[in-house]
């Protein structure tokens, strides 16, 4: 019973740690206009602080995860969690659009240190199936902020305006500095760290790029994550302007996909300690492409909306399976450069999904311009799955 309050205290705490991505893009969306108007700028100027965000959340994947394999993880994640609430306060109080930019930036950078050495921290604790159990109980915890972040923001904003939702996110940040310095430990300890030097051991990602099959698994969650970065970006437009729904329903259905996506990382975790994960991450990828084929011919035949809902239900839920599995597996491989790895996993995954968005949008985000991108994306992520990840290959035992 100790051990299980544990392992739940930390996800917790590591869960709402990965989860700091979500939140720093998500939960201002409903304001974006009141801080254009703020700003005295234009709504592509304000949508480049998403850009912004979203390029320090990836930037940053490869400044903590290597750094934690030197220093270990609780320096590194203090620090980042530090700089998150000041770069959050600084968003708060920028008076112009430069300066809202260059804050979101380093917000992005310091938000991507609770992603990647949360994975790390898991890694240091768990292996085989109870890494994979773990994640999936991360991705219960944090799956949760996609959904919660924007209806969270909206609400807020009839007692706020958007500096007051900054300024809600600095106090998020303090908190969850209090919450890790209180609840978790090293678990890197000095003798399992890298003994290189600190330049050399950011070279470990080239070798990681040599690993062929880690980066299989990481390529092949990083395409899958890319289609569910794809449906994030068009989704909107696509159901609301061309479809019809209202914002509230439109919050609905996301709502909805959400929570698919926590109920397919919880079947991950149970059916693999039964008839293993390789198998279940096949299986996964087979529905992922089924789903996101009948996706693109809802588009190509203009069926109606229930249609759309339902393949785009079963495209974007699957990823929670691929996500936990493909994660956990990649993980496995990877001792103590367990944070060079997470790295590498976050960053294929925001490069990827940043590619992905913007095809949706060529000769005008529609339908079937957003069914080709997730098809496209769950097609290529089976592809190198079957070429180059090695189902009988032995992994790393526990250190």
């Amino acid at each position: 019973m100790a051990f299980a309050q544990r392992q739940l205290g930390y996800a917790l705490v590591l869960g709402s740690l990965a989860a700091l991505g979500p939140l720093c893009t998500d939960f201002y969306l409903p304001a974006l206009p009141q801080l254009a108007g703020s700003l005295a700028t234009n709504t592509a100027s304000a949508q480049l602080s998403l850009t912004a965000g979203l390029l320090g959340l990836g930037a940053g994947q490869l400044i903590f995860g290597p750094l934690s394999d030197k220093l270990g993880r609780m320096r590194p994640l203090l620090f980042s969690l530090l700089i998150l609430l000041l770069a959050s306060i600084a968003c708060a109080l920028a008076q112009n659009i430069g300066q809202l930019l260059a804050a979101r930036l380093v917000q992005g950078l310091a938000g991507a240190g609770g992603a990647v050495l949360s994975r790390a921290v898991a890694r240091d604790l768990y292996s085989g199936i109870a890494l994979t159990r773990f994640f999936a109980l991360l991705m219960l915890v944090n799956g949760l902020a996609p959904i919660g972040a924007p209806v969270l923001g909206g609400a807020l904003l009839a007692w706020l305006d958007w500096r007051g939702l900054f300024i809600v996110l600095a106090v998020m940040a303090s908190a969850l500095l209090a919450l890790s310095a209180w609840r978790l430990e090293e678990t890197l300890p000095a003798a399992r760290r890298s003994q290189a030097p600190l330049l050399s051991v950011f070279g470990g990602l080239g070798r990681l790029l040599r690993q062929r099959q880690f980066m299989g698994l990481c390529l092949t969650q990083g395409f899958s994550m890319a289609g569910m970065f794809a449906y994030i970006g068009a989704s909107p437009f696509v159901l609301q302007q061309l479809y019809g729904l209202s914002p509230q329903d439109f919050s609905f259905c996301f709502a909805v996909n959400g929570l698919g996506l926590i109920a397919a990382s919880q079947i991950a975790a149970r059916t693999s300690a039964r008839i293993g994960e390789y198998r279940v991450l096949t299986w996964g990828l087979g529905v992922a492409g089924t789903a996101s084929t009948a996706l693109l011919l809802c588009g190509l035949f203009g069926l109606p909306l229930s249609f759309i809902l339902a393949a785009l239900f079963f495209s974007v839920m699957i990823n929670g399976l691929i996500g936990t599995l493909a994660s956990s597996l990649a993980m496995q491989t990877q001792g103590q450069n367990a944070g060079s790895a997470s790295a590498m996993i976050g960053v294929a995954m925001f490069a990827l999904g940043a590619v992905s968005v913007p095809i949706t949008g060529i000769g005008g985000t529609s339908a079937v311009t957003m069914g080709i991108t997730i098809w496209g994306c769950h097609i290529i992520a089976g592809a190198l799955f079957l070429l180059l990840v090695n189902r009988k290959a032995p992994r790393l035992r526990p250190e």
